[in-house]
């Protein structure tokens, strides 16, 4: 399943040159993976009050192909690219149209409040 996010480029996400700021590629990838968690089922403020656990990103392949400018219309796609019992990778692109503007390998775990590692919770998707 792949999910889709679409965003648009507010000035706010600019820098002087009128590209969107790297950092915030980052922060466009982190709302796909919060929608698509919302989009499987899965409750993350329950995960947290009833089972003590959070999902935390563990490392990020991140490339940036082409710039995104102003008012631009995106899509920030998201899929799980692996699944393991105690991590899942998941590819993320955000594109204008066709074109892939960024691409990024996410691996993300899930961890107690104390900061322990435990499995992933299981879910419809």
């Amino acid at each position: 399943m792949i999910y889709k996010l679409p965003i648009r480029v507010y000035y706010e996400d600019t820098d002087m040159a009128g590209i969107v700021y790297y950092a915030n590629y980052l922060r466009y990838i982190e709302r796909g993976r919060s929608e698509w968690v919302r989009e499987v089922g899965l409750d993350q403020n329950k995960m947290k009050d009833e089972d003590g656990i959070v999902f935390a990103v563990r490392r990020v392949e991140a490339d940036y192909l082409a710039p995104a400018r102003l008012d631009d219309e995106l899509v920030v796609e998201t899929w799980v690219e692996s699944l393991k019992p105690v991590r899942m990778v998941m590819g993320q692109e955000v594109k204008r149209g066709d074109e892939v503007l960024f691409r990024a390998m996410v691996t993300v775990i899930c961890m107690t409040l104390e900061g322990k590692p435990v499995r992933l919770p299981k879910w419809d998707g």
